[in-house]
Parts: C-alpha cells; sequence; structure tokens
C-alpha cells in the first residue's frame, strides 16, 4: 500500500516534456534576460563571470535549457543578484499578496502614481535646493544638458562614474570585466554617498544602469530631485555613434534591438523619477529651457 502511494506521487511530478515546467524554465530564461538587460551586460560579460558558455546561456536565455541549480547559482552571483531574483514570482521578502496583486492590475501610469503616494507618506521628503541628479540611457544628453544646468545655477556638475573611476582607480569597462557586476555596484554606491557628503547642492549625471540596484536607486530617489532624460533607440544609437563611439554598432547587427530591449527592461525604473524630459527631435536650447524651468524650485538659493 505504502508502494503504491509513493508511486502515485512520484507519477505526479513534473518531468521533461511538461508543459507546465516547461513555461518555468522559460520564465527563468527571461528573468535572466531581463536581469541582464537591465544591468546593461552582454552575453559575453556575463558568460566570462559565470563560467558558463555563450552558447548555452543563449539557450537558458530561451528556456531550452534544462539548468541546474549550480549553474543558475553562479549566473546570479555573476549578474549580482539573489538566485531566488532569477525565480519566477519569488521574493526575500513577504508581500501582502492583496496589495501585490492590486499593483499589477494597474497600468504602467499608475503604478507611478501608487508609488509616489506610498513614497509620500512612507519615505523621506526631497528638501528644497538639494539638488538633481539626470538618468537615462547614453546618448539621451546627460553629460550635456547636465553642465549647462550646473552653469545657469553656478553649482557643481558631477558625473558619478568619473567619481567611480577615481575610487576604484580604473575605468568602469576594465572595473566590470576584471572584477564583476558585485565590485562595481559597490564602488557606485560608495560614490553616490561620497557626492551626497561633500555636495549639498549639485547636477548629478549617472550611469545608465544605476536603476537596476534597487538600494542605490532609492538612495538617488530619496535624496534628489529626478529627471529621466528621454529619447527614442534610434536618436540614443546615433548620438553615440555622432560622438565618435562606434561600439554599438561593432560587430553587432543586432545593436539597435539590444538597446531597445535594454530601454523597454528599464522604462518602469526610468519612469519612477519625479520628472520625464523628452529630448527626441528637440533642439539643446529647448530641452535646456525646460530643464531649467522645472529644476528651479530645487536650485535656487
Amino acid at each position: 500500500m505504502s508502494q503504491s502511494k509513493n508511486k502515485s506521487k512520484k507519477d505526479n511530478l513534473p518531468s521533461l516534456g511538461d508543459p507546465e515546467l516547461e513555461k518555468y524554465i522559460a520564465r527563468i530564461g527571461e528573468q535572466i534576460k531581463v536581469i541582464r538587460s537591465r544591468r546593461g551586460m552582454i552575453r559575453k560579460d556575463l558568460s566570462r563571470h559565470s563560467d558558463v558558455s555563450e552558447r548555452y546561456l543563449a539557450q537558458a536565455e530561451t528556456g531550452k535549457a534544462n539548468i541546474s541549480i549550480a549553474l543558475l547559482w553562479r549566473i546570479a552571483h555573476a549578474l549580482d543578484v539573489e538566485i531566488s531574483d532569477l525565480l519566477p514570482e519569488t521574493s526575500t521578502r513577504s508581500v501582502n499578496t492583496t496589495l501585490l496583486n492590486f499593483m499589477r492590475g494597474l497600468d504602467v501610469e499608475d503604478q507611478k502614481a501608487a508609488f509616489a503616494v506610498l513614497k509620500d507618506h512612507f519615505g523621506e521628503k526631497i528638501e528644497k535646493g538639494h539638488g538633481v541628479a539626470l538618468i537615462g540611457l547614453r546618448g539621451a544628453g546627460k553629460t550635456r544638458l547636465g553642465s549647462l544646468l550646473a552653469d545657469e545655477y553656478r553649482i557643481p556638475f558631477i558625473r558619478l562614474g568619473e567619481v567611480i573611476e577615481q575610487q576604484a582607480q580604473m575605468d568602469i569597462g576594465e572595473l566590470i570585466s576584471l572584477r564583476g557586476q558585485s565590485a562595481f555596484r559597490r564602488y557606485e554606491m560608495q560614490a553616490l554617498e561620497s557626492v551626497i557628503h561633500k555636495h549639498p547642492t549639485m547636477v548629478l549625471e549617472v550611469g545608465g544602469s544605476l536603476v537596476s540596484q534597487s538600494d542605490t536607486f532609492n538612495l538617488l530617489l530619496d535624496s534628489f530631485y529626478s529627471v529621466w532624460l528621454k529619447a527614442s533607440p534610434e536618436e540614443h544609437m546615433q548620438r553615440v555613434i555622432d560622438q565618435g563611439d562606434m561600439r554599438p554598432m561593432a560587430g553587432n547587427k543586432e545593436a539597435l534591438e539590444d538597446l531597445r530591449v535594454i530601454l523597454a527592461e528599464r522604462e518602469a525604473e526610468y519612469k519612477l523619477a519625479n520628472y520625464t524630459l523628452d529630448t527626441s527631435g528637440r533642439s539643446i536650447t529647448h530641452c535646456l529651457y525646460e530643464l531649467v524651468e522645472t529644476a528651479r524650485p530645487y536650485l535656487e538659493n
């Protein structure tokens, strides 16, 4: 009788070829790709730091690999996330199910409004005149508009990437390549804490992937009036190339599609900024005027 019960339980377990199991594996792959995109990591870098082949990663991301716990742990470690973050609908924190389902039922704009209400009630208030932080992908105009905005109010313009490089004593590409995402994210948080301590009022430019690190992004949102400089993927790409940087196109015919994926995966976080300024098809002069006006309450003495 006991053997019969055990056999029945075993027969009910999902096996390879089971549609539900295949869906779950595919969702794990999607989650790996989403987090990799949000981090701004190419598959080659993830392969190097996880010691998992690019071919296997491609199979995993498309749900074609029955990935082991050991490999999943190595991928999570390389992405600097918990292994649970790669599993669908899991969390290390307890979340009220009713609240979670309610939020899922809202569209993106309503989620942003709900977040603002919760942040206003439970979070810290942004002090007037503390500073302005510019977020967004490369090519949106953060450096140009940020430096002009700082000149307008005669305050420091700080590029967080330069602070990270000074603290690490190497450029960011080398830091990530040699020491991985985890080290880079530690330096990023330390750099943000440092500039907040040293400069009571500033215009701050941050890297596009900072929003993927929740603790660092929350500190930014709590400390600055944040502005998302937005542009179309095509304009992002063209502006970077116009600056003489051909890396986005070098050996990668799918660069524009990759950029679209990265922008789509980060859009929900970018939309948490206090203000969105769309720079697509607009002159620097027009964008600067809008930026000066929206930032005025936070930069004027």
